[in-house]
């Protein structure tokens, strides 16, 4: 598998691996029925970073994008999203991009990486995040109004991206 950046050329197969996502109304608080030219303003026009992940056919089999968390003064903080493809759910590419997108934003110079709203009931995600290095550190109570369960609890989950006293809050 390769990790390398979004071409324009690589749209139609990520809008396939983004539309089932967002469709489904599990995982990502976009609209479900978002369109196209909302998903390219949100998932490309809007991030800093966009990679996307080929298997060795060169076929997409996920991505992820890197921003600000946040304007101005906290700007130094990135925030990232996540998407595998269904049939390559499991495998260790969710970790993969994970990792890629910690050295990305650190070498763009973020001093941590914060998750706004990991939805509660995506065990799968928390679980890799957590082994990524990520904490958990706070509960929004029904944050997220999941397509099939309803209200639903989301998790605030960060990583220092720095070593030494600047961490301190944030790991062990």
């Amino acid at each position: 598998m390769q990790i390398r950046p979004f071409d324009a050329a690589d749209w139609p197969s990520l809008w396939a691996l983004l539309q089932p996502v967002f469709r489904a109304g599990e995982t990502f608080p976009h609209d479900p029925a978002i369109t196209e030219a909302e998903a390219w303003m949100q998932w490309v026009e809007q991030s800093q970073a966009v990679m996307v992940a080929a298997d060795d056919a060169g076929l997409l089999v996920g991505t992820y994008y890197l921003k600000p968390n946040s304007l101005a003064l906290g700007a130094h903080v990135a925030n990232a999203g996540y998407v595998v493809a269904e049939h390559c759910r499991r495998q260790g590419i969710g970790s993969r991009l994970c990792q890629h997108s910690l050295q990305t934003a650190r070498r763009l110079g973020f001093r941590a990486m914060q998750f706004n709203l990991v939805v509660s009931t995506n065990t799968a995600g928390i679980r890799c995040w957590q082994q990524n290095g990520f904490q958990v550190v706070g509960t929004l109570p029904g944050a997220f109004r999941h397509e099939r369960l309803g209200y639903v609890d989301a998790l605030v989950m960060v990583q220092s991206l720095v070593e030494g006293p600047a961490q301190s809050r944030w790991c062990p």
